[in-house]
């Protein structure tokens, strides 16, 4: 795909200021700007590489003056860097905008999907699958038997999804993706074997929620695993059967959270933390990377450690931890004087 400086001024509401008619194919880095390509200047830091990049087309805000000759063409916008990520979101509208039924792929004779629906090569829907409008599904991709798809949703390649899952609308589902597996749930018989407990329960993505490449949401034992409106989930993420995630709640990669716990709004949980089951943690809570969550959190409660603690409590602990060799061998020191004055 190529678009001139003119046909981007036109989308960003921006003004042109050298070769209007100069076309792009890609996008780069300022200081890896190649000819063909389009970037932006947002951050003063790198004004320098503007003189310097082999950019095509450079995304400027209107206020910047040049002290130098330029050989890319300017795209002035009031803000570059907002006018860049809307660029960014319009491309790859255009690039998924893709329709059609490839081959070979199978559909039940009772799926139901809507206008604008792309379904990729090798990819099945079960029975009583139902899908909304503008819904692309990439190849690869395995949807069970009653599953519901809203609106405006993309499944990337090789994403799985079980049976009675409901996806809601313009969500994302990334390449590896399984929703809707069995929960972990075994019970110990007389001989000490695990006998499986059945999951027959479901899973329910609600609208605006992004779920990462690689990341697992379990079915419910009974009822249903949630992830509530807005939810936005890193990559290799572990979501155990039961779970409820709040609205607008984001979590990084390489978490893993145990069965039946629930988490609040507007939370913020970094990487590898660990979250135990059956706890409840509140609204608005912010847990640091690699942090261990063993009890119930109350809102806007920040956490670090394993087991976690206060943020600021673990941070002044943290001078003493790392001291503690040293502090030892004051303490023992001290205890050699005051034995030697015992004396």
């Amino acid at each position: 795909m190529k678009f001139t400086a003119t046909q981007i001024a036109g989308i960003l509401e921006g003004e042109v200021q050298g070769n209007p008619e100069v076309a792009v194919h890609k996008l780069s880095k300022i200081e890896e700007g190649e000819n063909g390509s389009l970037t932006f200047l947002a951050n003063p830091k790198y004004t320098q590489y503007i003189y310097s990049t082999k950019a095509s087309i450079t995304i400027v805000n209107k206020d910047f003056v040049p002290d130098q000759d330029l050989s890319t063409t300017l795209i002035r916008v009031e803000d570059a860097y907002k006018s860049f990520s809307k660029l960014l979101e319009y491309y790859n509208q255009v690039k998924n905008n893709k329709e059609g039924i490839e081959s070979p792929s199978f559909i039940s004779e009772n799926t139901k999907y809507g206008a604008g629906f792309y379904l990729g090569a090798f990819s099945y829907l079960g029975n009583n699958v139902t899908i909304g409008t503008n819904v692309k599904i990439y190849p690869n991709v395995y949807i069970g038997d009653n599953v519901t798809i809203g609106d405006n949703v993309v499944i990337f390649a090789g994403a799985k999804i079980y049976s009675e899952t409901l996806v809601g609308n313009n969500c994302v589902l990334h390449s590896g993706v399984i929703i809707g597996a069995d929960g972990f749930g075994f019970a110990p018989n007389e001989k000490g074997e695990f006998s499986k407990v059945p999951q027959t329960g479901n899973v329910i993505i609600e609208d605006n929620v992004d779920v990462g490449a690689g990341t697992t949401i379990d079915r419910a034992t009974l009822g249903s695993t949630v992830l509530r409106r807005g939810v936005k989930l890193d990559n290799q993420i572990q979501i155990a059967h039961n779970v409820e995630i709040g609205e607008n709640t984001v979590i990084a990669a390489q978490t893993g959270i145990a069965g039946s716990t629930k988490i609040g709004k507007n939370c913020m949980i970094g990487g590898q933390v660990g979250i135990v089951g059956h706890i409840t943690i509140g609204n608005r809570v912010r847990i640091q990377a690699q942090s261990g969550i063993g009890r119930n959190v109350k809102d806007d409660e920040v956490l670090q450690g394993s087991p976690a603690l206060n943020y600021g409590d673990y941070n002044k602990s943290y001078v003493h931890f790392k001291n503690l060799a040293k502090i030892d061998s004051r303490i023992s020191e001290l205890e050699k004087q005051n034995n030697g004055d015992n004396n």
